[in-house]
């Protein structure tokens, strides 16, 4: 049996009284079952939308009307907030995804409408309670199979994000599709074209912070849907990665991106995520073949965060994200210049200080990025950055890294020169930093005397 919040108990007196049905429905309905019931409350009812007004009133402590031309109410009681919607039996035009809106007279009008077998269970809260499965969503979910109520090119048809919410369900749950779905998805992929980006940077977002992100990218990859979300990842299947370890570039980016996700400490990091999954997707366009017959990827860090940068603002991802993902992308590679230690303190401040708050993660990354079978070099790859953490946790007790200043801040710097407020100011104050950078803290009469040689030699 569902378990019935509260709030589902009250309405469903309403309802009663009125003389209408009410049903919990949905991801509420499929998540209780797995043992993972949650707040997110989806109800259906034979009710028209001016009969759930009728019913809400005087009772809900709000209500707002945004989706009542679809049939949708929304409402909030105390703390809970759900939707409420009449019975849908509605027809698509097909070439956009918005249907012609059309109520239905039953549950199972309504069920079979709806996304996946899973997500078409109901539970009946008026009259006798009783569960309502007429799409075999329990045997589905029992089997972790994904398939749908109607047939897959139907519901795909009506509505082709559907195909990426499949792949967002085996990310996010596990389920695997059933062979007619993915037969569809591959017949159909193109269709998702007719999907807005924000709707589809929304399901790929639920997807990747799945828990099993892997598996949602190879279904959306291998079913084609990833050319119309994220082409430049199935473009690395096209490069052989250097070291010759892997198939290809592609499945050495789903291991780095498993392996980030194993060093997640805070719960599923989005950043971490693709940043993973898009670290190497440069290496198709800087592909080479040497004259030592070995493959090179020159400068791929560059081209991909461009890439990743291109690809992220396309898909509407918020600006601070896409900043974020490049950067990681671009200092992946950095580290593999420490060799065995050998930069100086001022290169290890310059890892940190491009790195900025985004350190945390480029260690998590590097440490990722390492997929070698060969024990030895995994082995010394991890003591090597073992010893780069050790330097910059000395140098940050030290001087307090994070924070880096010149020796002398603006004010100083125009009272020493008697100059005014201006450019000049700024390029004495980046040279400061710049000697701050290469020799760490200076004491203050040193800094000064630096700053005046600089003068001198401006001509200031």
């Amino acid at each position: 049996m569902v378990p019935v919040p509260r709030v589902a108990d009250e309405l469903a007196v309403r309802f009663t009284d009125a003389g209408h049905r009410l049903y919990l429905v949905g991801g509420y309905v499929r998540d209780a079952l797995l043992g993972r019931p949650g707040s997110d409350y989806d109800f259906t009812t034979d009710a028209r939308p001016d009969a759930v007004l009728a019913a809400l009133a005087g009772w809900a402590d709000a209500v707002w009307e945004t989706g009542i031309g679809f049939g949708t109410v929304g409402a909030r009681r105390g703390g809970e907030t759900f939707e409420i919607t009449t019975f849908r039996a509605d027809v698509y035009d097909r070439v956009s995804r918005n249907p012609v809106v059309r109520f239905g007279e039953t549950i199972e009008d309504d069920l079979v409408r709806r996304d996946f077998t899973v997500n078409a269970m109901a539970m009946e809260l008026t009259g006798e309670r009783r569960f309502v499965d007429p799409y075999g969503g329990l045997a589905a979910l029992a089997t972790g199979r994904l398939d749908t109520p109607a047939t897959p090119e139907e519901s795909f048809a009506d509505d082709p994000l559907r195909m990426l919410r499949a792949a967002r369900f085996v990310s996010q749950l596990g389920f695997r599709p059933a062979p007619r779905v993915v037969d569809a998805m591959t017949a159909m992929a193109g269709e998702l074209d007719r999907i807005t980006r924000e709707r589809v940077q929304a399901e790929l977002t639920k997807l990747i912070l799945g828990a099993h992100p892997r598996r949602g990218i190879e279904l959306m990859v291998d079913t084609g849907l990833g050319e119309h979300v994220l082409p430049e990842v199935p473009a690395m299947r096209l490069a052989i990665d250097e070291h010759m370890q892997h198939k290809d570039v592609y499945t050495h980016s789903l291991v780095v991106m498993e392996q980030a996700v194993s060093r997640e400490t805070d719960g599923p990091d989005l950043v971490l995520r693709l940043a993973a999954l898009l670290h190497d997707i440069g290496k198709p366009d800087t592909r080479r073949r040497e004259p030592d017959g070995r493959v090179s990827f020159h400068h791929h860090e560059v081209v991909g965060a461009k890439m990743a940068r291109r690809r992220l603002r396309e898909l509407r991802y918020p600006k601070a994200i896409v900043d974020d993902v490049a950067q990681l992308v671009f200092l992946h590679l950095r580290f593999h210049g420490y060799g065995k230690g050998e930069w100086t303190d001022s290169a290890v401040r310059r890892y940190v200080a491009d790195a900025g708050p985004m350190l945390d993660r480029l260690h998590k990354l590097v440490r990722s990025d390492c997929t070698t079978r060969n024990k030895r070099r995994a082995a010394a790859l991890q003591r090597s950055y073992d010893g780069l953490e050790e330097r910059i946790a000395a140098l940050r007790a030290q001087e307090e890294l994070d924070a880096i200043r010149p020796d002398l801040d603006g004010n100083e710097i125009m009272r020493l020169l008697g100059i005014p407020p201006g450019p000049l100011v700024g390029k004495a104050y980046r040279h400061l930093l710049a000697l701050r950078m290469e020799r760490g803290p200076l004491p203050h009469a040193e800094a000064e005397a630096e700053l005046r040689r600089w003068a001198a030699e401006q001509g200031i």
